[in-house]
């Protein structure tokens, strides 16, 4: 029965010296501290102003073909009518393509975005497994993504100020 005993009490030590070590991270803290970041964040908020400037141009334009045709539509001929409601479809669809080429999934705005975040957040992946191989961490989560919902965690095992400091940064000390 000691045998017994001795055999489960080590079996159970041994399960808790295999235990898998979690860890969680905050991005959206950790991307804050970041100079670069804020900046790629200013240049795409310019570009999107810019080029919603201009779609609300072309579609203030259609506004007023539209409203030049109403006013002009009983003393023009059919033919003549017909003629500009066909030039103020086209240039309709001319600005809903426009819209769509640069707001749309893969238009020009998403292009940009990714081309100036896709390497910082390359690099703040690649410093976060490193924290995780030098603290033998065995996972870490994204406490700010949507996809991973974590109802409650320690504080003990936040590592976002350790990536702060790897980056070379100052942890709590936010970019404004």
């Amino acid at each position: 029965m000691k045998k017994y005993i001795l055999i489960c009490f080590l079996m159970f030590t041994c399960m808790g010296a295999f235990a898998q070590k979690f860890a969680y991270v905050d991005t959206e803290y950790i991307l804050k501290h970041l100079p670069e970041y804020k900046s790629a964040l200013s240049q795409l908020n310019v570009l999107s102003e810019q080029w919603q400037g201009q779609v609300d141009n072309n579609f203030v334009e259609i506004d007023k073909m539209y409203k030049a045709y109403q006013a002009d539509q009983v003393l023009l001929t059919e033919d003549m009518r017909k003629r500009r409601e066909n030039d103020i479809i086209e240039k309709e669809k001319e600005a809903k393509d426009f819209q769509r080429r640069i707001f749309g999934p893969d238009g020009e705005l998403f292009q940009s975005r990714t081309k100036l975040l896709n390497p910082i957040q390359d690099k703040v992946t690649k410093v976060i497994a490193d924290v995780a191989k030098a603290k033998y961490l065995d996972f870490i989560f994204d406490k700010s993504s949507e996809a991973t919902m974590m109802i409650y965690a320690s504080s003990n095992y936040d590592v976002s100020n350790d990536v702060i400091k790897q980056l070379g940064y100052k942890p709590g000390t936010l970019v404004k």
